[in-house]
């Protein structure tokens, strides 16, 4: 592929950091990531920038009705300090008309917040995301009424995903009864699948993913990235799981991807599915399709490469 080409000096100027006059936190402070001094050293760090904060630290369950007070404040920015199911919920909620939001890391996956920050401390990306901002539409995916902002993984393998996070805690024990399980699922029916109205096609299993968490797509595309997992024995599947616990599965052989924008997937019984690290159960006949514009978020701004002189 060739080196990307140099911006002219006709290019439109970069979007300016965001600034902001009311702000929203909602913490959860029961989360794993969060804690019970978040929401201090969150009005610690805007009070740095001159910005008086809420912060709302709510009960597990009345999360959803402050994420609901939170947006009827009509703030300027939502900073949501939980786990992807929060701060999916917020992006449901805000919608492209409503607040912009920070989805910071303080969940287990944090699939989201890493997608838009990186891999860093919550305390980190909110001063980064102060400092130089900037607004970006989120686009992601729908499928029976669920919404996703980072990825899909549609049948068995979907199952790796929690063996995947218990070897991550280092609970060796539930990591391998949850491979076995996978394993023993891998090879109960493939999915069969059509992209854009194309050709039918078989997979073990189908990855789609937004445009931001693709490393293919520019966050800008109007699709989602498929993936298709074609698994042909235990000794691949065996692979893709590891593939799937210690590294990036996308450099597994057994996955071959293009972009889509409608995706038709049906099975011989209930699919697996993760959206965003969370498990469903989809039925056997779904479609799943790209939504472009979901909500705002405040994100950090691109690093363009510049070719070798």
């Amino acid at each position: 592929m060739p080196p990307p080409a140099r911006q002219s000096s006709a290019s439109p100027e970069p979007p300016a950091p965001a600034r902001f006059r009311r702000v929203e936190v909602v913490a959860n402070v029961a989360s794993g990531g969060v804690g019970a001094t978040a929401p201090a050293d969150a009005e610690a760090i805007f009070a740095e920038f001159g910005v008086a904060a809420r912060v709302r630290a709510p009960a597990a369950s009345e999360i959803e009705a402050e994420l609901r007070a939170a947006v009827a404040a009509e703030p300027d920015l939502l900073v949501i300090l939980a786990g992807d199911g929060t701060a999916r919920a917020a992006a449901e909620i805000a919608g492209p008309d409503g607040p912009m939001i920070a989805p910071l890391p303080g969940g287990t996956m944090n699939m989201l917040p890493h997608a838009v920050y990186g891999v860093r401390p919550w305390r980190e990306a909110l001063r980064l995301a102060l400092e130089g901002g900037v607004e970006r539409p989120l686009g992601g995916g729908h499928v029976e009424g669920h919404r996703f902002l980072v990825a899909a993984i549609l049948g068995p393998p979907a199952l790796w995903a929690p063996a995947r996070e218990a070897a991550r805690h280092r609970k060796a024990r539930l990591a391998l009864v949850r491979a076995q399980r996978a394993l023993r699922r891998a090879f109960t029916g493939r999915l069969r699948y059509s992209l854009d109205g194309g050709e039918r096609e078989k997979a073990e299993a189908l990855v789609l993913m937004c445009p931001i968490a693709s490393k293919v797509m520019r966050d800008e595309a109007p699709a989602l990235e498929a993936a298709a997992l074609n698994v042909r024995g235990a000794g691949e599947a065996v692979r893709l799981g590891i593939n799937a616990i210690v590294r990036d599965w996308r450099q597994d052989p057994a996955v071959e991807d293009r972009p889509c924008r409608v995706a038709r997937v049906w099975s011989a019984q209930a699919i697996p599915a993760l959206l965003d690290g969370e498990m469903v159960q989809l039925s056997p006949l779904t479609e799943v399709a790209f939504e472009p514009n979901i909500c705002r978020v405040l994100a950090l701004p691109k690093v363009t490469e510049e070719p070798p002189a």
